[in-house]
């Protein structure tokens, strides 16, 4: 799986994980499966209520067929965190190429797109400018700044171990398992730039957003506790 690489606000670099080709496609082919099984069950529920009479409001029923199908997309990446059905199912996402959640703005200039990367020449175009780009981007996704990233787990924990501990370490806090791998891998990277930098205002962030979340305090200066919870995390997810 391709990674590349964005840098966040802070000048932190994180990388992400492209969305593979084939994730895509299976994505596509299981909403398209849910166009298919809506347009079936409209009709069947048309020619059973009669509520429409097909020579008087066929234009009334080709908006109730297709709408929902045309914005399909804008509406469940909108309204889902940046995913379709098919999308949550193989796990990806639409993000912001600097991993922030897109606007609505985004999302809508990416749709508008479709058109082009999708609909036109069965797929074709998509599929060559996502091969081509790097970064997981068909043209709506240039256009619009954003990319589509895998939020699967990809390594095993030997690969992503965050610290050395001894035998005989003995952990402090038991709540840092609040932390997802992948959560905690960012946090170890910001927090290795920020003192590779000596960007004690960082540190000092990082620190007290951990606790927020771990809900707990700490009277250990900011560095001594973000080396606490990491190797503490350490511990435990290798002791699960």
């Amino acid at each position: 799986m391709d990674k590349f690489q964005i840098e966040t606000a802070q000048n932190v670099n994180i990388f992400q994980n492209v969305a593979g080709v084939g994730e895509r496609i299976l994505a596509y082919l299981i909403d398209g499966f849910i166009h298919v099984i809506y347009v079936i069950a409209a009709v069947w529920v048309i020619n059973k209520t009669e509520i429409f009479d097909y020579d008087d409001h066929f234009f009334l029923i080709m908006m109730t067929l297709g709408l929902p199908v045309a914005f399909y997309h804008l509406l469940f990446e909108t309204f889902w965190n940046g995913q379709s059905p098919g999308k949550k199912i193989m796990k990806i996402r639409v993000v912001k190429i600097d991993g922030s959640k897109p606007q609505f703005s985004n999302y809508l200039l990416r749709w508008l797109l479709r058109i082009i990367d999708v609909s036109l020449l069965f797929g074709v175009i998509g599929l060559v400018t996502v091969l081509l780009n790097g970064k997981g981007q068909r043209l709506g996704d240039l256009a619009a700044a954003t990319t589509v990233i895998s939020e699967k787990k990809t390594t095993d924990f030997s690969q992503i171990l965050l610290a050395d501990i001894s035998d005989e370490y003995t952990p402090t806090y038991p709540q840092v398992t609040v932390f997802s791998d992948i959560e905690m891998q960012n946090i170890k990277q910001i927090y290795a730039t920020a003192k590779r930098n000596n960007n004690h205002f960082l540190i000092l962030k990082l620190s007290e957003k951990a606790a927020q979340v771990m809900e707990v305090s700490f009277e250990e200066k900011p560095i001594e506790f973000m080396d606490k919870i990491i190797k503490d995390y350490t511990f435990y997810t290798q002791n699960l």
